[in-house]
């Protein structure tokens, strides 16, 4: 590993019965342990951004979640609006359907939409689901994310039928090539499960188990 454990990890609460208080326990975690960020839905990215003011601490928040069934024009709004409020990474979900259908303009115009509205304030991650792709299936939502300028594509939004594996992380690594980021995320609940991924070319970790993989650590 080329940085400390804790740098990987995005410490993520995306339940929908997160209170205010366990959202300010991430945060003092995160800070605690020098996560990479938390990643958090947009309703607390203002509250965590007053909390993690002034630390290498990154606010990340995610759009059209989780389903990536809202419209284009929505995911640039809420994108927009995510930033104003202090986060500064964005991890997105992208229209599935659309994706079977082959209409990959529309995925296209949907990534680039979100890139455009983060340009210079936040990094974009594009969250493909691959629990429900075909493997073909996620070699062209990782091109077209590359295409539309991504800094990151990520497996999963873990509310769906699956996680991350290795077979997908290693998959995800070699279409993106060297310079564009992979995100783990579901699943990923001990120092082992981790270590598979960051292995199999991921460089960043999504999981609500950071605290515990740290311990192991």
């Amino acid at each position: 590993m080329s940085q400390p454990i804790a740098k990987y990890i995005d410490h993520t609460i995306l339940k929908a019965d997160a209170t205010k208080e366990q959202i300010r326990k991430l945060c003092e975690e995160a800070k605690g342990y020098g996560f990479a960020s938390v990643c958090i839905n947009p309703v607390w990215v203002s509250f965590a951004s007053q909390l993690l003011e002034g630390t290498s601490v990154k606010v990340c928040t995610v759009i059209g979640f989780p389903l990536g069934a809202t419209t284009t024009e929505v995911k640039a709004f809420e994108t927009k609006e995510a930033i104003q409020n202090g986060a500064t990474e964005v991890d997105m979900v992208i229209p599935l359907g659309a994706l079977k259908d082959r209409d990959l303009d529309l995925v296209e115009k949907d990534i680039t939409a979100v890139v455009e509205a983060a340009k210079g304030k936040a990094i974009v991650k594009v969250i493909i689901e691959t629990c429900l792709l075909t493997d073909e299936e996620k070699v062209i939502a990782c091109e077209i994310a590359v295409k539309a300028g991504a800094h990151y594509v990520k497996t999963s939004t873990g509310f769906s039928t699956g996680g991350a594996i290795r077979e997908d992380i290693q998959l995800m690594r070699k279409t993106v090539g060297p310079h564009v980021g992979v995100k783990a995320s579901g699943g990923i609940r001990t120092l082992e499960d981790m270590n598979t991924m960051i292995q199999a070319g991921a460089t960043r970790i999504g999981a609500s188990a950071g605290v515990k993989i740290i311990s192991e650590a």
